[in-house]
């Protein structure tokens, strides 16, 4: 299993928002993440509640509309 850190692009498996492709942007805690996505809101997320993909976006600055962007580009 891939690692829960800053850039892995992970699948959202809970919520409203269950199936839908994640970066997570920064560590808040042990439990807890902030992620943003395509269709993905900017929020803190628990991390049990996202299961981590291969895939791992370098992120090179905070514009989260080039995050976004990135992470289309992997779809």
């Amino acid at each position: 299993m891939a690692a829960i850190e800053v850039g892995r692009v992970c699948v959202k498996t809970a919520g409203r928002e269950a199936g839908e492709k994640c970066v997570i942007l920064d560590i808040i805690d042990k439990n807890f993440v902030e992620v943003v996505g395509v269709n993905v809101k900017n929020r803190r997320c628990n991390v049990s509640h996202l299961e981590p993909t291969e895939n791992k976006i370098e992120l090179k600055s905070d514009d989260i509309e080039e995050i976004k962007k990135e992470l289309e580009s992997l779809e």
